[in-house]
């Protein structure tokens, strides 16, 4: 009977993470650290972080990362606001660290990205361009390069 109670306790854990991921993508522009998030689902900041990391493959932090530069990949190829903006647009409230994290994840610095993509996906639908502009960790991008070899 112990192990059908450690399942389920893994099913409800697993509704959490979610319940968790969820609010990250809704509320990734507000100012939201791990504490926050794992209060809301009744959690410890470590056990939520252990958790999302061995669910999801990252720490809710670089999730929470991940989604705010996806959006300003978005909002820097609509090429009508500064990178300052967009940075305080996304909830990254230092400009340092934006740039940082984006120029890990997509491999060039906001200021490059904003006037290159601005011009290279011009015209084409936005299902396809969010697929082709997802931000790819450069720690990753070799695994993904030899696959296609």
């Amino acid at each position: 009977m112990g192990s059908r109670t450690d399942s389920e306790q893994h099913l409800r854990d697993l509704a959490l993470l979610r319940r968790v991921r969820d609010r990250i993508d809704r509320e990734y522009a507000q100012p939201l650290d791990v504490e926050a998030l794992a209060r809301g689902v009744n959690m410890s900041g470590g056990h939520l972080s252990r958790q999302f990391r061995i669910a999801y493959g990252e720490s809710p932090y670089s999730y929470l990362m991940t989604r705010r530069i996806e959006r300003a990949m978005s909002l820097l190829r609509r090429g009508d606001l500064s990178v300052t903006e967009v940075c305080f647009e996304v909830g990254c409230s230092s400009l340092g660290t934006f740039s940082t994290r984006f120029t890990e994840l997509v491999g060039v610095p906001p200021s490059v990205y904003r006037v290159d993509a601005a011009g290279a996906l011009a015209g084409m639908p936005s299902y396809f361009s969010k697929q082709v502009s997802r931000p790819i960790r450069n720690r990753e991008a070799p695994a993904a390069a030899s696959q296609l070899a």
